[in-house]
């Protein structure tokens, strides 16, 4: 099966077809072809993967995302990041990197953070005087943290393969590496900014104002508190906190800033179920595709072959990260988690790898497929966006490609940035 699942897979990927389409079609050929199951057992595998009360956290997160990061919500969470950042040079950007990590706590996708602020910062920057090119590549990189600061869906997902980890302390763990992400990209910004002339975006307002400003946002920005702080003290489970999360964002939106009307909620929903539906169907295929590698024993193929390499944990982790950079520039970090975790999970934590340091390394790998070519996600999404071709924002992208990198390495090799939170916090 597997002489005919890889290159059908890669095949298909090169012919631009979906990826939950391309995994899916594979499966079904590898099992068509070249065994003895009934087709049946793709629909069944497929089922399986869903069949999860842990997954329920996935539609719950994405609909409470979608009522946050409309209207009046967005804007204060914007005006919030102008006021801390917008007075220094290349203030616009700073603002962009910063409300990407502000939103990364009420989305948890890469995504939806540049199709919702990153779009109307993008325009901020435009009229600011920033290169329209520029201010898309600036919010491709600092959407990396989408995922990475919780909540994230792509942790959900990573806590149902390894069971070394939890869905709490992955979120935990995540916090400080995603501010070293947002750190990276507010220096490259900074440099970028000091050689192109970029000036600030206003005076910086006064103590009063940035308080006033910062009371407005904080009933957004609560949000990751409930969460992670309700999982801590085992108040409530992750799947329990995407139910509480969707009503705390009624709350808020309906009752605080009034910006949402019951009128709205009908397409919020549509928006959400078809995201969902898209984000399920990837799990679904990426459980069949995982299933054909099992039955073939490839998992455990690979784990014997690397471990009589004898290799030291710091080589591991560098030959890791290269196979995850090169397997992010072909799929997206969902399938990529289900695919890989059940081979590479193991043999990190036969080496003495902290399974919530490893984990926190695939996720920021896995993501930073989002920002290159062929597949990079987030440069479709903001080349629509901004009306430019992808090979225009991939020219304006070095500079943070370096950023992203040094703050990769600091991740992979500083352990202590994403096993100290959840030590502390009695994960």
């Amino acid at each position: 099966m597997a002489e005919i699942l890889f290159p059908c897979l890669f095949i298909l990927l090169a012919l631009g077809v979906p990826v939950a389409f391309a995994m899916a079609i594979s499966v079904f050929a590898a099992v068509s072809f070249g065994s003895t199951y009934p087709d049946i057992v793709l629909v069944k595998e497929m089922f399986s993967g869903l069949d999860s009360f842990p997954l329920l956290a996935v539609p719950f997160f994405i609909l409470a995302a979608e009522i946050m990061t409309g209207g009046a919500i967005t804007q204060a969470v914007l005006r919030l990041a102008q006021s801390l950042v917008g007075h220094l040079r290349g203030g616009l950007g700073h603002a962009n990197v910063v409300s990407s990590a502000m939103f990364a706590g009420i989305s948890g996708s890469a995504l939806a953070d540049a199709a919702g602020p990153g779009t109307m910062m993008i325009r901020m920057m435009e009229k600011g005087g920033y290169d329209r090119a520029y201010a898309g590549a600036l919010t491709i990189a600092s959407s990396v943290v989408g995922p990475i600061i919780p909540p994230s869906i792509t942790m959900i997902i990573y806590a149902m393969q390894d069971q070394n980890v939890s869905v709490g302390s992955l979120f935990m763990a995540g916090v400080l590496p995603g501010l070293v992400i947002t750190l990276a990209v507010l220096i490259a910004n900074g440099r970028m900014s000091h050689l192109r002339g970029y000036a600030s975006g206003a005076p910086m307002p006064g103590m009063a104002e940035i308080a006033r400003i910062a009371f407005y946002a904080v009933p957004a920005l609560l949000l990751i508190l409930l969460i992670v702080g309700g999982i801590r003290f085992g108040v409530f489970t992750p799947t329990e906190a995407s139910v509480i999360a969707v009503f705390y964002a009624l709350i808020v939106g309906m009752f605080v800033y009034r910006s949402l009307k019951l009128r709205h909620l009908p397409d919020i929903i549509l928006r959400a179920a078809l995201t969902s539906a898209a984000v399920l169907l990837i799990l679904g295929a990426a459980r069949a595709f995982a299933w054909i590698l099992i039955i073939e024993g490839i998992p455990q193929f690979l784990a014997e072959t690397i471990i009589a390499w004898d290799l030291s944990p710091i080589v591991f982790l560098l030959a890791v990260n290269l196979l995850l950079l090169v397997f992010g520039l072909f799929m997206d970090p969902l399938p990529g988690v289900m695919i890989l975790v059940p081979i590479l999970a193991p043999i990190s934590f036969a080496l003495g790898i902290d399974p919530n340091h490893f984990a926190i390394i695939v996720i920021v790998n896995l993501t930073l497929g989002l920002t290159t070519p062929p597949v990079g996600s987030l440069i479709f999404i903001v080349s629509s966006t901004v009306a430019l071709k992808p090979s225009t924002l991939i020219r304006e992208m070095p500079p943070f490609f370096i950023a992203l990198a040094l703050a990769l390495l600091a991740i992979t090799f500083v352990p202590v940035l994403s096993t100290w939170l959840p030590e502390v916090s009695g994960f």
